[in-house]
């Protein structure tokens, strides 16, 4: 659906990485490794949001970092629209409220690469996490979305990039 949309995977999976969660954040380079994309394609498309006042840009620590601008008109709508495209905001709240100690969660696959293909894969990783209900919420919000949920604990072989939907944020002591 929303890949005919917005052609440009690239966009795509800007619009996920920023708008799935007002609270993520990235820079160029690390945007690149993640998406495993080129940075002038990453570049280009931050650019391009940047200056539409989708994204706001912070240097800190000599590094560019981007996130969705909450303040913009179309904040609300645009993050929506992405969660209404992924389906697995419900999803993610559950694991976080009841998985274990979860350091981060993320999407990977076809819907990481901006693909509605109805096999939503999620890899959650922590500590003391628990397996059973992870598999068992998989197959409960499988169920609800209509689509195959895949829920992994460890980076399967051959990922090809992975969108950061939740990371935990150390709170320094």
């Amino acid at each position: 659906m929303l890949d005919t949309l917005i052609t440009s995977k690239t966009r795509l999976k800007l619009l996920i990485k920023f708008f799935v969660s007002a609270g993520n954040r990235g820079y160029l380079r690390g945007l690149a490794d993640e998406f495993k994309e080129s940075t002038n394609s990453i570049r280009k498309e931050l650019n391009q949001l940047t200056e539409a006042g989708y994204l706001l840009r912070e240097e800190r620590d000599h590094r560019i970092f981007y996130q969705a601008n909450i303040k913009h008109s179309l904040f609300s709508s645009l993050q929506g629209l992405i969660h209404s495209f992924l389906g697995i905001e419900t999803f993610v709240d559950q694991i976080l409220e009841r998985a274990g100690d979860v350091h981060e969660v993320a999407l990977m696959g076809d819907y990481a690469k901006g693909v509605d293909s109805g096999h939503i894969e999620v890899l959650v990783v922590g500590e003391q996490l628990n397996s059973a209900y992870l598999m068992q919420a998989a197959a409960k919000a499988g169920t609800i979305l209509g689509k195959k949920v895949t829920v992994y604990t460890e980076v399967p072989k051959n990922v090809q990039g992975v969108i950061v939907l939740y990371q935990k944020v150390d709170t320094p002591v």
